[in-house]
């Protein structure tokens, strides 16, 4: 008989909460051990016991016993009682900065959707402006997190305890790179250009003035130029220094989706075949990255699956390339690699319940 593995997710009234919702009431290794939806919910609705999950996300109405699912006040007590193994946190930064300590105090597992962990250098945490910067207990935590990147990092997610889930720009770049760069092919001194857009629901489910629909359909605008929170991922990812990489996100009036266009110059002439072989040889052992032989990948092929599409196409001088890769933000971007993580903690199929 399987161990019985209770997960909890803190958040799910969120775009990237639902989506891990879905995708852990339908795993497989999961069947009949929904996981435990905790939140910050008002007097009267705690009262009644807390708010069914189909009233937030009438999406996930199914016949196997969602309906009576609740969405209950969150408490340390609450994960306790019902036995919580592993805890997904899709709440927000300053939230999973104060949280996570007192998990890990509590012998849980946890994956934090958020980027209070993912950062291993105080410079790049300083977009953040956390609090708690330098404390004794933000620097032990941040000694435990692990990125939670598995075609980078599978063997440190698998016995972690802390797993930081990357962000979805980030995601992008970083596979699209990080096989070039490990081979030595590119030259670095020339400078990568990332032209990264994405879809609305990145910017999260609050709405703002600019992703008022207003605002955004008909419209292709840049923001966070030099600024934006994930370059730091990127730059610890792959190793490149801040001055070798120019990052642009773009909004895209579209729901969800991404496309990294990225231009990379090589330090010597390339053919297609030994760059094929650089990207096959790393992503040998990861199921979740697509690579495309000959076309470029689109959002179309990716959205709404847990892939993450890599393509490329060489200038006729072998020396300069555009990388293409494209994910779901919500997915391979955010939950759909939350569970792989899960899956790797565990010592399950890392495709399983996402393929």
């Amino acid at each position: 008989m399987k161990e019985r593995v209770q997960t909890a997710v803190v958040g799910v009234t969120g775009y990237a909460g639902a989506e891990l919702a879905r995708l852990l009431l339908h795993h497989p290794r999961l069947k009949g051990t929904p996981p435990v939806f905790a939140g910050r919910i008002d007097e009267k609705e705690a009262k009644r016991g807390g708010v069914f999950l189909t009233d937030v996300h009438p999406q996930l109405a199914d016949n196997n016993g969602s309906a009576s699912l609740r969405l209950e006040p969150f408490s340390w007590e609450l994960l306790a009682d019902r036995g919580v193994k592993v805890l997904f946190l899709a709440t927000p930064h300053e939230q999973s900065r104060s949280w996570v300590p007192d998990a890990l105090d509590r012998g849980l597992r946890v994956v934090d959707l958020s980027g209070a962990w993912r950062l291993t250098k105080a410079a790049h945490r300083a977009v953040y402006s956390f609090e708690d910067e330098g404390s004794q207990v933000a620097t032990a935590v941040q000694a435990k997190s692990v990125y939670g990147m598995p075609e980078l990092h599978r063997a440190e997610i698998s016995a972690a305890q802390l797993v930081a889930n990357p962000g979805c720009y980030a995601t992008s770049i970083i596979l699209a790179l990080r096989p070039l760069i490990e081979a030595g092919l590119l030259d670095l001194e020339h400078g990568i250009v990332a032209d990264a857009k994405s879809g609305v629901s990145g910017a999260g489910k609050a709405p703002t003035a600019k992703t008022h629909y207003m605002y955004a359909a008909d419209n292709l605008s840049a923001y966070g130029v030099f600024t934006h929170r994930h370059t730091g991922e990127i730059l610890e990812q792959t190793g490149i220094a801040g001055d070798q990489l120019v990052f642009t996100p773009h909004l895209l009036p579209i729901p969800r989706g991404i496309l990294s266009t990225i231009y990379v110059r090589f330090r010597e002439p390339q053919t297609r075949e030994n760059v094929a072989h650089v990207y096959k040889q790393f992503f040998a052992e990861s199921p979740m990255v697509r690579l495309y032989d000959t076309a470029l990948p689109q959002i179309q092929y990716s959205v709404r699956t847990n892939y993450a599409d890599i393509g490329y196409q060489l200038a006729a001088d072998g020396r300069r390339a555009v990388v293409v890769s494209c994910l779901d933000n919500l997915l391979k971007g955010a939950s759909g690699q939350a569970v792989q993580n899960l899956n790797v903690m565990l010592g399950w199929n890392e495709a399983e319940g996402l393929e």
